[in-house]
């Protein structure tokens, strides 16, 4: 697209009425890609544009040699319709199946080996009794903490999402208010908190933590069922949305990066990319909040710099392959340790001999910058400390993958900064997990903010909403 001349099989530009409705996605992580199944679905002319060369955002993969690896270990909950949807759509969800019962195994490297394994599980029984047997039994916890878990459950169940009041208080200091120990914070809160949130409950907005754990854990007997991708995410979301977009007809350009956009006095909007302008009828910026701030045009957003003022936090994932089976379990989360979640990935990666666990470390400010030799002199003994299995096995890789910009950051105040998917400039729409979807910078909140600008754009193209696009919705 760089000798001026229009790439062959791009859109024609010049509208034919109304079914030839043109609209251009900038951006391919999964809030763009959704937002461009969306359009299409309903009949929208659409063409997505990406500036790497891979579709699926900050949920991708790459080769590593033999090793097919995911930049980070990303997983779902069955509350989490929108993203369930998605997989849905692109065909997708026997490949990222939920567990049949919530249960995540907790490992406390402090308490003596054979009494170091708690869990946290559910049964089959109404909210809140569905955890009240794993909750009463949570060894790392003593009775007294878990009685006033039990409180401070009921009183988050109280809160109303909707007060804007919630925003400005952080989780930390109301847990602290209702009687939450230091080691109940660790050893629960902070264990779900952190890993959803991507900040420790003294960060984060009593809004964003109030809604993960009431939506999570307080609404539904099986919300917090986990599902994750048995494949490598590439396979989800490069390979599988790429044939769900072609299906629909969407034309999707990748290495094409957007330099500027504007609009003519008919309304009618260009997408500059080099050597080549797109004309459409709407555009929707599913990028980062910074790239999304450098690309509106004037008078678009009241207060632009707002989006400036959305931080970001890091996740830090590190990857270690040993030459023999040294973890029984998918996945398990640790107490008194460094290390948070791990994850058995050598199914997923194509690993034929040994095992490869991922780390996910969130909320990583204090690390995302160590050397590897640092961090492996730091996390090697940390698993052999967790697993019996480790000594005496061989590391046959130890690798590193940063996302210094993998969320944004759920401090408090955030709420007010997150704009909607609609701007004053006519035909314009953000997308994006930080937009304002209510939802932490998660799968979820990238799908659901794609479906509001995919709303948007069409009642404003004055297109019909697909049924099915909405189905989970109905389903929530």
């Amino acid at each position: 697209m760089s000798d001026g001349t229009r790439s062959e099989g791009l859109p024609s530009d010049k509208p034919t009425g109304q079914a030839a409705r043109h609209a251009v996605v900038v951006g391919g992580g999964l809030a763009g890609i959704t937002t461009a199944l969306a359009l299409a679905d309903a009949g929208v002319r659409v063409t997505l544009l990406e500036g790497r060369p891979r579709l699926g955002g900050l949920a991708f993969s790459f080769q590593r040699g033999e090793l097919t690896v995911d930049n980070g270990q990303h997983v779902y909950l069955r509350c989490c319709t929108a993203y369930r949807w998605f997989l849905d759509r692109i065909e997708g969800a026997a490949l990222a199946p939920l567990q049949d019962r919530l249960d995540v195994p907790v490992l406390d490297v402090n308490r003596p080996e054979g009494r170091r394994l708690g869990r946290l599980r559910r049964d089959a029984l109404p909210v809140p009794l569905h955890l009240g047997r794993s909750l009463a039994t949570y060894p790392h916890l003593s009775f007294a903490e878990r009685a006033k878990v039990g409180r401070a459950a009921l009183a988050l169940k109280g809160l109303d999402l909707t007060d804007p009041a919630l925003d400005a208080q952080n989780f930390g200091s109301w847990l602290t208010a209702h009687g939450q120990s230091a080691r109940a914070v660790e050893a629960l809160w902070d264990l779900v908190g952190v890993a959803t949130l991507n900040a420790v409950a003294g960060d984060s907005s009593l809004a964003l933590a109030a809604m993960v754990f009431k939506t999570g854990l307080l609404s539904d007997p099986g919300a917090a069922d986990i599902g994750w991708a048995h494949v490598p995410l590439g396979e989800l979301h490069d390979r599988l949305a790429r044939k769900a977009l072609d299906s629909a007809g969407v034309r999707t350009e990748v290495r094409t990066r957007v330099t500027s956009i504007s609009t003519d006095e008919n309304g009618r909007w260009s997408v500059q990319v080099p050597g080549e302008t797109l004309e459409a009828d709407a555009v929707v910026l599913a990028v980062p909040q910074r790239e999304a701030h450098d690309l509106l045009p004037d008078g678009a957003l009241d207060a632009p710099e707002r989006l400036l003022s959305i931080d970001t936090a890091p996740i830090l994932n590190i990857h270690v392959v040993y030459d023999r089976k040294v973890l029984a379990r998918p996945f398990f989360a640790a107490l008194g340790t460094p290390v948070q979640w791990v994850f058995d990935r050598t199914d997923a990666s194509g690993l034929k001999d040994g095992q490869y666990l991922a780390l996910s470390q969130s909320a990583a400010h204090d690390e995302i910058d160590e050397t590897v030799a640092v961090l492996r002199e730091r996390y090697l003994p940390e698993l052999e400390r967790l697993l019996p299995g480790v000594r005496g096995a061989e590391v046959k890789d130890f690798f590193v993958t940063r996302e210094r910009t993998a969320t944004f950051a759920p401090a408090p105040g955030v709420g007010r900064l997150r704009p909607g998917a609609r701007t004053k400039a006519p035909g314009l729409y953000l997308a994006g997990a930080w937009t304002a979807t209510g939802w932490p910078a998660t799968m979820e909140s990238a799908v659901r903010s794609g479906v509001s600008a995919a709303d948007a754009a069409l009642a404003a193209l004055g297109r019909p909403r697909p049924h099915r696009l909405f189905e989970f919705e109905e389903a929530a």
